[in-house]
């Protein structure tokens, strides 16, 4: 998955920091890996691309101005606990609590926005 940024050093504090997330690859000049990914969880990659570049990889299209959201990403965290402890870090990052944690028909759930307006989804279903 790839997401634009406009701050490859933000976006780095933000999901290696706030978030936990493991980086890969080979570091560049600037101290980061090149190309800025993170690993998600096994299956799942999660590619920061600064904004001016993005369009080598989506071609003749555009993309999203700020406030505008055309996809919200979801993670699974195992409690409502990780829930709310992940939502408290993304703020603490310097994200965006977009909707508090709440009991909902599908399960226990929050969604938060980081540093460049990217939605994120937690939700732990139902047992």
């Amino acid at each position: 998955m790839c997401l634009p940024t406009e701050d490859r050093g933000r976006a780095h504090a933000f999901y290696a920091g706030a978030l936990g997330l493991d980086t890969i690859g080979p570091i560049a000049e600037d101290g980061l890996p090149e190309p800025l990914q993170f690993v998600v969880n096994d299956g799942l990659r999660l590619m920061l691309i600064p904004t001016g570049g993005f369009g080598w990889t989506i071609g003749d299209r555009t993309v999203a101005g700020p406030g505008v959201a055309e996809v919200q990403l979801s993670l699974a965290p195992a409690t409502s606990a990780e829930v709310d402890e992940l939502l408290a870090k993304a703020q603490a990052g310097g994200g965006s609590v977009v909707t508090p944690p709440q009991q909902q028909p599908w399960g226990y759930s929050g969604s938060f926005a980081d540093p460049d307006g990217h939605l994120w989804m937690l939700v732990v279903e139902p047992s």
